[in-house]
């Protein structure tokens, strides 16, 4: 099986060195066969580490311990579930798993675009097979993980225990999904570059390739700091790790991709920002990967493998010398075709929006990197700490909470002040309402909180609002019932209303981090006994008992632990019970001989297993750390390491429960960590409202896998964003956002490029090329997508009509009727 494996590791590697020279070809001769052999190649290399994926699992369900990878991270006492995840804790299997996630991301792309972009594509497949390549000659040549060893261990070392823990099953598949899914823009970014066409179609084929990788990275840093908060014993959630760092700094370059897309699909500016930026966050993606995979930070999160390192940094200084030169050398065709109408527009707020999330990444690369920098240059490396983070990106979160609330309220192109300031009435009452109420609590303290509480309620106000007037001008069209309204307005402009329900999540995390790390209170306790009490916060806290239990019998935690030490503890409020607390630490078993037949059986690593009690307005969080070096417990396992043989393990269990006896009835003091943390639920709901309004933003409108292109692939789309630039400017004009001289300048305009949009389609050839990303209905025979124009005044409604699954009489009665006159007269 071993060999089978390594075997499909050489041919992924043949296939991917195939696969980029035919499409490099391809795309240089314009001979499609090749191209097609290219993309082909990346469906030969998924199924190729689909094979090895299946295999290495197989080996550790199986406790195949011939395999390395199995000894070093599996064992029989570790539950099947943490086997399964154990693929991805060691060095050789993780990189299994990005090549493999790689490889299937890379296949979906270029299997749905197919029928497009086929000169771009070619290059794309090529830069991805040649990641792809990377990561198997890495494994071929470095950390192969069909490698063997003979004679085979009796046992494996086992699963480290902090990774025994239900996030960490899915934690890494998302983080690496998020990694991987950023090559996807990146490669397709470059492809255009060198295939000199940066119009928008590349950015309608990887917008939703992006937004999956934003989407994907969130949730891997939201499950990680679950993790940390629940399993790593000190009671926070981020404490600025370089590892937990590099997974967010491709998440911001990300979002700031996010937003600038949108304004070149509309107006065709911000070109350069949308090659830097899916550049950058693909080469932050692989650096995030070499911190990780090198050890050249330090990291509860990183495992070393110095072998790997040196590769690493040639690929990332490949990256970035060929992004610079593809930026540079193409800025002439890189330049905008339109310029800011306003610095009171939607268009600006994004730009500065930007702006802010570039600067606050780039004050989390030089914090994360300055002590190297720092110790290349002086030889001592300079300690960069959470105090120093907080000190620049608390401003920075301040002011992209504001931006979120004004974007929403700012129309397209241009808008007037006193429009502006109207539409900013409610969002600032929201924001003072909230102040007074803090300050009537006596919430005076903490001004960067207060400030933040401040600024969420200013965009939680914008977005309600633009919800109710939404749904307002929806019931005014059709009569619905006010959630009938809501329901079908966000069915009907889903990557609008996704955004504004991912700003509502953004606001509502911010809360939490904000009331969670200013109005904490902690007590670490150096000794604390049975009967004693102690107050933290508005709580008292009493050590009702100690807990022990011999784990394979009584395993409370299901991570194959030995032995769990815990305690009981009774949480009261003014003489009121509150909660009953059981934290515990898990002690595991170790390879070290040395510790004796008994002693081996706890002496391994020991984790905290904390007790939370957890409600929408608090968190109550305890640790323990149980003294079991004491004189009366060291001689049971000193009595039991010189009677009982390691060939007895079963005896020695029974020296343990015996242990775990003694310390029941003569308990010692234990060490513990107690804290009262207002508002961490937040922090998970406002992830979970993030997630949700990605999904919605990610989903197509129900017709789209319906759709057909009938014209040029790039016309369609321009067709496409017209009609969502009139959809938004009827809507802006209706909420408020837009006075009625703007409307009829700017309608005017947009009247001018859509009819030169339709002629353009009316003269060009139709075709029969499928594809469902993004690609209009041609349902309509009176549409320009149909192939069968009537001609440019009955064309002109096809720029009206969205199939969303409603009919064309249903779809007639709901568009925005001033428009549909306008386009008329």
């Amino acid at each position: 099986m071993a060999l089978l494996g390594h075997v499909c590791l050489v041919l992924a590697l043949i296939v991917c060195g195939y696969g980029i020279a035919v499409s490099v070809y391809g795309a240089r001769s314009g001979r499609a066969e090749f191209s097609l052999a290219g993309r082909r190649s990346v469906y030969a290399l998924a199924g190729l580490l689909t094979a090895g994926m299946v295999l290495l699992e197989i080996a550790f369900v199986g406790n195949d311990f011939a395999f390395n990878a199995v000894a070093d991270t599996s064992s029989r006492t570790t539950p099947l579930l943490y086997r399964l995840a154990a693929l991805w804790s060691s060095q050789e299997g993780s990189l299994l798993l990005w090549a493999w996630l790689l490889s299937m991301w890379s296949s979906l792309v270029l299997f749905l675009t197919r029928k497009r972009l086929r000169e771009v594509a070619s290059y794309a497949t090529a830069i991805l097979l040649g990641f792809g390549g990377f990561f198997v000659g890495l494994m071929v040549f470095y950390a192969n993980p069909f490698t063997t060893t003979n004679p085979v261990p009796a046992e494996g070392v086992g699963l480290d225990p902090l990774l025994r823990f239900p996030t960490m099953m899915i934690h890494p598949p998302m983080l690496y999904s998020g990694y991987t899914l950023c090559t996807i823009p990146l490669a397709f970014a470059m492809g255009a570059l060198i295939a000199r066409k940066v119009d928008g179609e590349w950015i309608a084929v990887v917008r939703r390739f992006a937004l999956a990788a934003w989407l994907f990275l969130g949730m891997g840093i939201l499950l990680g700091a679950s993790w940390s908060f629940s399993e790593l014993g000190w009671g926070g959630y981020w404490g600025w790790d370089a590892v937990e760092n590099a997974s967010l700094l491709p998440w911001l370059t990300g979002t700031a991709f996010l937003h600038s897309l949108m304004i070149q699909e509309r107006r065709g500016m911000l070109k350069v920002w949308n090659v830097s930026l899916p550049l950058a966050t693909g080469i932050l993606a692989i650096m995030g990967t070499f911190m990780v995979r090198s050890g050249i930070l330090d990291s509860i999160h990183a495992f070393g493998g110095a072998t790997v390192g040196v590769p690493f940094l040639l690929l990332i200084a490949a990256l970035l010398a060929g992004s610079i030169y593809l930026v540079v050398s193409r800025r002439a065709i890189l330049a905008s075709t339109h310029r800011l109408d306003s610095l009171l527009s939607r268009e600006a707020i994004f730009l500065f929006n930007n702006l802010v999330l570039v600067g606050l990444a780039f004050v989390i690369f030089w914090g994360t990197w300055f002590p190297k920098i720092s110790e290349a240059l002086t030889g001592q490396a300079a300690s960069v700490g959470p105090p120093w983070f907080d000190r620049y990106t608390v401003p920075l979160a301040l002011i992209l909470v504001l931006l979120s609330g004004i974007g929403p309220v700012i129309a397209w192109r241009r808008a007037t002040p006193r429009g502006v300031l109207r539409n900013l009435l409610v969002p600032i009452a929201a924001a003072l309402i909230t102040l007074v109420v803090l300050i009537a609590a006596g919430v005076t303290q903490k001004p960067l909180a207060i400030t933040m509480f401040c600024c969420a309620a200013f965009a939680l106000g914008s977005v309600a609002q633009e919800l109710w007037r939404g749904t307002r001008v929806r019931r005014g069209a059709s009569g619905e019932a006010p959630p009938v309204a809501l329901l079908a307005l966000i069915r009907r402009n889903r990557r609008r209303y996704g955004g504004y329900i991912v700003h509502v999540g953004m606001a509502v995390l911010f809360v939490g981090v904000a009331a969670s790390s200013s109005f904490q209170h902690v007590s670490q306790l150096r000794a604390f006994s049975p009967g004693q009490s102690t107050r933290v916060g508005a709580y008292t806290i009493h050590y009702v008992r100690p807990t022990a239990a011999l784990t394979p019998h009584d395993d409370p935690t299901h991570t194959g632990s030995t032995l769990n030490v815990g305690a009981v503890l009774r949480v009261t409020k003014d003489g009121r019970y509150v909660t009953t607390l059981r934290p515990s630490e898990d002690f595991y078993e170790s390879q070290e001989e040395s510790q004796g037949s008994v002693g081996h059986l706890i002496g391994g690593q020991a984790v905290s297993s904390v007790g939370i009690d957890a409600s929408l307005t608090r968190d109550i969080w305890s640790a323990i750390q149980p003294e079991l070096e004491t004189p009366r417990l060291k001689h049971i396992i000193e009595v039991g390491n010189k009677t009982i043989p390691f060939s007895r393990p079963d005896e020695g269990l029974f020296v343990i429960d015996f242990l775990a006896h003694e310390y029941l009835k003569h308990p010692p003091p234990a060490q513990f960590r107690l804290i009262v943390s207002p508002l961490i639920m937040w922090i998970w709901l406002g992830g979970l409202i993030v997630f949700a309004g990605g999904l919605l933003a990610l989903s197509p409108s129900p017709g789209a896998l319906r759709r057909r292109i009938s014209r040029p692939a790039s016309l369609e789309l321009a067709r496409e964003v017209k009609y969502r630039e009139l959809r938004d400017l009827e809507l802006d004009l209706a909420t408020g956002k837009l006075s009625r001289e703007d409307y009829e300048a700017t309608n005017a305009a947009l009247r001018l490029e859509a009819l030169e949009i339709l002629n353009q389609l009316e003269s060009e050839p139709s075709t029969d090329a499928s594809d469902p990303i993004d690609a209009p209905d041609h349902a309509n025979p009176g549409s320009p997508a149909s192939g069968r124009p009537n001609g440019r005044a009955g064309a002109l409604p096809g720029l009206l009509e969205q199939d969303d699954g409603v009919s064309d009489e249903q779809d007639r009665e709901e568009d925005s009727p001033a428009v549909e006159v306008a386009l008329h007269e």
